[in-house]
């Protein structure tokens, strides 16, 4: 028991006859964490970037509807009347009406 952990400490199994077979071993599962460590930074970026594009389009929706409220209020008769009373212009007493044309054949 002793002796083997010994062994291992100084590291005879990567200087005996058989080391090839243990570098490659070592070399293979170096390579896999290499691999697994960059899809997991992989995994991470596209996940921030998932929740800044959240971000983006939920400030963008707000955006819009702050704009089309106030588009509805700009567009009021109201609101349009009360901008043009400095000018002169009014609203028609009179309403529309429908122009009918019949179409003789």
């Amino acid at each position: 028991m002793k002796k083997g952990i010994y062994n291992i400490l100084k590291a005879n199994f990567l200087i005996n006859s058989d080391a090839v077979n243990n570098w490659r071993f070592i070399v293979f599962c170096t390579l896999l964490a290499i691999i697994m460590i960059a899809s997991s930074h992989s995994a991470e970026r596209k996940v921030h970037q998932i929740a800044r594009l959240n971000n983006e389009v939920r400030e963008l929706r707000s955006e819009f509807v702050d704009r089309r409220s106030a588009l509805m209020r700009i567009k009021m008769e109201s609101t349009i009347i009360n901008q043009l009373s400095g000018t002169g212009i009014a609203p028609s007493e009179t309403p529309p009406f429908k122009i009918k044309v019949n179409i003789k054949e």
